[in-house]
């Protein structure tokens, strides 16, 4: 019961505090205190006012005068009649040119002014003749085999020897072996000498004819 009664206090004074500042916090109304003014002076105020205004129509009515000119625009410059004009040095046009031209006569007449700027001739000068080397013609077989002469052969032991001449020399031939570089003895008989040519792989037979030079003859 006593908690229940001091809550209803408390709830009361929150109340009355509240009552309190908003009796505070409202605006009041504030007053101005009046001017005593004489009845003959609201009247001169009045007039004065309607007075201003008249002279400022008036004065809005009224042209603005104009400036007094001056003592030097009154007088006529005559050097200035007497200068003489500089001539325009800008660009002119034809006036009376037409429009539109004829652009080939124009080209035409373009490419007949200009005058195309002479060459000096030049002066031909011969080529050089190259001199031909002469071609040297491979030395066949039997040019060569015809620089060697038979002159017999030696038969000994089945082996057979045989003898040939060339610029004097003798040359001894075998069978397996080599002459002349490049020519070798495959086979020796009593009539002919046969031999391989060892780069190309050719055989060649030769009659072998005493005294006489050897004479190829190809299989």
């Amino acid at each position: 019961m006593n908690k229940q009664k001091l809550a209803l206090l408390i709830v009361l004074i929150v109340l009355v505090l509240a009552v309190i500042w908003s009796v505070i916090s409202a605006p009041r109304q504030k007053t101005v205190s009046t001017r005593k003014v004489a009845p003959g002076q609201t009247q001169q105020a009045e007039r004065a006012t309607a007075v201003s205004a008249a002279r400022l129509a008036e004065t809005a009515a009224k042209p603005a005068a104009k400036p007094a000119l001056a003592a030097d625009e009154r007088t006529l410059r005559l050097d200035v009649l007497e200068r003489e004009h500089s001539g325009f040095k800008g660009y002119r046009r034809n006036l009376f040119k037409p429009i539109f031209t004829d652009e080939i006569t124009l080209m035409k007449q373009k490419a007949a002014a200009f005058k195309p700027m002479l060459v000096p001739p030049v002066a031909f000068v011969a080529p050089i003749p190259v001199p031909v080397q002469p071609v040297v013609q491979p030395e066949t077989h039997q040019s060569t085999l015809a620089q060697f002469t038979f002159l017999g052969f030696l038969k000994k032991d089945n082996l057979k020897t045989i003898f040939l001449s060339k610029d004097k020399e003798i040359v001894l031939v075998r069978k397996g072996e080599l002459f002349a570089k490049r020519y070798q003895a495959t086979a020796i008989t009593d009539q002919a000498l046969t031999i391989r040519v060892t780069d190309s792989g050719e055989e060649i037979v030769i009659p072998l004819t005493e005294n006489r030079p050897l004479a190829a003859a190809i299989k």
